[in-house]
């Protein structure tokens, strides 16, 4: 599968200019429901090995709504980019696009373990991928980076909005009773109330969704290929 617009910029940059892209292409991210059917959904993933200086990107497509593995992939490269907060997707991304070279399966969804919107430049790695690969992207993140919430119920589908002074940027959202919320947002293509929908569909049991948990395994290596 290749992806859509992986050449809109360089990956050889600075963090200054690494800032100048996201502000520049965040424009491009589709904040409504651009999709068809989904019957198949993507976890995205990114582990570290050798010390930091090799990426392992893994990519896992499910069946949906059954949530089957349908297909996996691992994609290796070199670390070029440093650790720097808001600029994730310059670190993990050329790996991730890597990965996606070698599905067989283009995924009708895809849940990013990283903000989407949720971002201090509205451009997290979920909106990021999302405009590259021309795919609808969710931004699935374990904690905050911006925004501020209330606090909001115990039970399973409480949720609260997440909110930078006036602008609502996503939801905090709890996937299981007493048990920590995670960090909701658009990514491309796809609208807030849909993409709560289709996470809570992808986490009928724990707290993240089935496409980050078997993404996770994958680039983590806790997962052996039958």
């Amino acid at each position: 599968m290749k992806p859509g617009n992986d050449r809109l910029h360089s990956w050889d940059v600075t963090p200054t200019e690494a800032r100048k892209i996201q502000e520049a292409l965040r424009d491009k991210v589709i904040r409504q429901d651009q999709f068809g059917e989904i019957t198949t959904v993507a976890g995205v993933d990114v582990g570290f090995q050798d010390q930091g200086t090799t990426t392992r990107a893994a990519i896992a497509v499910l069946a949906y709504p059954g949530l089957q593995l349908l297909e996996q992939v691992v994609a290796c490269q070199p670390t070029r980019f440093p650790y720097v907060p808001g600029l994730l997707s310059f670190r993990e991304i050329p790996a991730i696009l890597a990965a996606f070279e070698q599905l067989d399966t283009r995924p009708d969804l895809v849940l990013c373990d990283g903000q989407g919107l949720a971002h201090p430049r509205r451009f997290g790695i979920a909106c990021h991928l999302g405009v590259l690969a021309d795919l609808p992207t969710i931004g699935v993140a374990k904690s905050r980076l911006t925004g501020s919430f209330t606090n909001i119920g115990d039970t399973r589908g409480s949720q609260a909005p997440l909110m930078d002074g006036k602008e609502q940027i996503g939801v905090v959202l709890r996937t299981r009773t007493r048990v920590k919320p995670i960090f909701i947002s658009i990514g491309h293509r796809i609208c807030l109330n849909t993409a709560i929908h289709y996470v809570m569909a992808c986490a009928p049991c724990y707290r993240l969704p089935e496409t980050t948990r078997w993404a996770d395994r994958i680039a983590s290596r806790r997962y052996a290929k039958p």
